[in-house]
């Protein structure tokens, strides 16, 4: 290659590299660029389970994943309203995200080694687990009690192929009966077919909530599911800004926004953040 070959061939790959960055860097911006460009939120979530995703009476939708959406949207924008919700089935949840339709999903979503091998995961918002729902006037006065009895016992569960066990792990003798809904369960408990229900812990906080003085939790909890919201894998900028916004919910600034919706939800009042040494790094 001649002299001046060489140098219109390196005068040519350097003007192709002054071409190609601004493109690749505009590939890298974030998701977190895009949404204040836009100057609103985008949440997959869902609209059929109480208390997570529901409509209300005025047909508009409400829940505690829905107030995970304002929170993350009043950090961005100084407004919670600036969300647009896009009604999702569970299935969809995943291929939503990694489509790009969605920019975070809160859907009462289960944290699981599978699926974060296809989505990144926020920090925790809520840790839901199995509990006992008694009538506040029943036989039983708590776990204990239920505990004692052994196989006098009949509880009701949701029907699955692992419901047995699952009662059976925190009350080995019981007699476990399954049922096809979940309102099929709370009848069973109300007609005294069945001593307890087994319920996730949210339900049965939320039927308590709207039921007060009628049922009573038994006081005991097993079967821990962390629930967290999830983001495009890839994505460090985004992922630390609804981290940010989502712990600063839990343990700083905007506590008392995300307790007026524990509390509306799951009608249980959260003791605030303790002042000085951060209690996370106890």
């Amino acid at each position: 290659m001649t002299k001046s070959l060489r140098a219109y061939a390196l005068s040519f790959l350097a003007s192709l590299a002054l071409t190609a960055a601004p493109a690749f860097a505009q590939e890298a911006k974030s998701k977190l660029d895009e949404v204040l460009a836009r100057g609103h939120l985008i949440v997959g979530t869902g609209s059929t389970n109480a208390p997570w995703h529901f409509k209300d009476a005025n047909d508009n939708l409400v829940g505690f994943d829905v107030d995970m959406g304002h929170i993350i949207a009043k950090a961005l924008f100084g407004d919670p309203n600036k969300v647009e919700y896009v009604n999702q089935s569970s299935d969809a949840r995943i291929p939503n995200i990694t489509t790009g339709k969605v920019d975070i999903i809160c859907q009462f979503m289960t944290v699981t080694g599978e699926r974060a091998q296809q989505i990144a995961f926020t920090i925790p918002y809520y840790r839901e687990g199995v509990g006992l729902m008694l009538k506040a006037d029943g036989k039983y006065a708590d776990y204990a009690a239920l505990k004692a009895a052994g196989s006098a016992v009949t509880i009701s569960v949701l029907q699955n192929v692992y419901a047995e066990s699952m009662v059976h792990a925190a009350l080995p003798e019981a007699k476990v009966d399954q049922y096809e809904s979940v309102d099929l369960i709370y009848q069973a408990l109300e007609s005294g077919r069945a001593d307890a229900a087994a319920t996730d812990q949210s339900s049965l906080a939320w039927y308590m909530t709207q039921n007060p003085g009628r049922y009573k939790d038994a006081g005991y909890g097993w079967n821990p599911q962390t629930y967290a919201c999830g983001v495009k894998r890839g994505d460090q900028d985004w992922l630390n800004f609804v981290n940010t916004a989502l712990h600063e919910a839990m343990t700083g600034v905007e506590f008392d926004f995300y307790a007026k919706s524990f509390k509306t939800w799951f009608g249980k009042d959260l003791a605030p953040p303790q002042i000085g040494f951060p209690v996370e790094y106890k």
